[in-house]
């Protein structure tokens, strides 16, 4: 198995397509599900030999089987939001801290030192369920830092922000964050970002992205949103610091393939379904077939499209 800190030391495509072949050998042979995907889609391991010929392990598996290549017992579960209805997917992680390392250098390398931000919350859906790993990070990154989780009380979280003059990320789901832009309007003290996470599905009425972003901004008086792409079967993050377009870290890696053919891939500029190599997914399936579609550019940056026909709307993709 690799080693978090050298997965999070990569630096450049070489060390990428090193890594994810050596992940490829490894969990091809002890990720039960993804070793029995791979004899029925009749690829043999040893023919792999450029990142381009890995195939992608359909996400919905992580909600019937026990996507795991870990040599011990999982030391913490996380599982999806079910908005949509049906089983929440379940992604089994050997070590916690390998987790607490990726998203506390993913955020670093966007925003910095987790001890010098204050991270002020609204994410009342979430705190409502057992198994967020949105919750987990952030509440981490709330211990390093400061700040908290607010729920529905808006004039305790504005007045605590008016009282921090450190830099401040203010993070919501999109409903209550449309919430507290309608009620207050409350132009936020300088240093602050405003980040959401998606999650309109059934509170708010349906507007488009660009018009809802427009809305906060207005209330907010900043002049972008930022937001997070994420899943409970990544141990990574990609964030957007406006219009939609999203950067992954070094270890992340975004591809898209052909949504007539899921094993052919299309070159950069081309709309289709997003497919994942997440290194830090060390100790399950670092290769997910996601539901969404999107479209990357030549620096391999990417925006969302929408979903899949037939598949659920859940978790950070509830905006699109």
């Amino acid at each position: 198995m690799q080693d978090i800190d050298k997965i999070l030391s990569i630096n450049s495509d070489a060390g990428f397509n090193e890594a994810a072949l050596e992940f490829f050998t490894f969990q091809s042979e002890h990720c039960k599900p993804y070793k029995e995907y791979l004899r029925l889609i009749g690829v043999n391991p040893s023919e792999v030999d450029t990142v381009e010929k890995i195939p992608f392990l359909p996400i919905e598996f992580f909600k019937t089987r026990e996507v795991y290549s870990g040599a011990g017992e999982p030391e913490i579960i996380f599982t999806s939001s079910t908005t949509g209805g049906g089983e929440p997917s379940r992604h089994l992680m050997e070590r916690k801290s390998d987790y607490e390392k990726t998203f506390r250098k993913a955020f670093s390398l966007f925003y910095g030192n987790p001890e010098d931000i204050s991270i002020y919350a609204l994410l009342p859906s979430y705190l409502e369920r057992e198994g967020s790993s949105l919750i987990y990070m952030i509440d981490n990154l709330i211990d390093s830092g400061s700040g908290g989780f607010y729920l529905s009380d808006y004039e305790s979280l504005l007045r605590d922000m008016a009282r921090n003059n450190r830099q401040k990320i203010l993070l919501g789901v999109s409903y209550a964050l449309w919430d507290l832009a309608e009620k207050y309007a409350p132009k936020l003290p300088e240093k602050t970002i405003v980040r959401e996470t998606g999650g309109r599905k059934g509170r708010r009425e349906e507007i488009p992205k660009e018009q809802f972003h427009k809305l906060l901004c207005n209330a907010f008086g900043v002049g972008e949103i930022h937001s997070e792409y994420g899943m409970a079967e990544l141990s990574s993050q990609a964030y957007s610091s406006g219009k939609g377009v999203f950067k992954s870290p070094p270890w992340m890696k975004i591809m898209i393939r052909d949504l007539n053919d899921p094993f052919a891939l299309l070159p950069s500029g081309s709309n289709g379904g997003i497919n994942i190599i997440d290194l830090a997914n060390i100790s399950s399936c670092a290769f997910i077939q996601t539901q969404d579609i999107g479209a990357m550019d030549l620096d391999g940056n990417f925006v969302l499209l929408g979903r899949a026909d037939h598949s659920e709307i859940r978790g950070c993709n509830l905006l699109i």
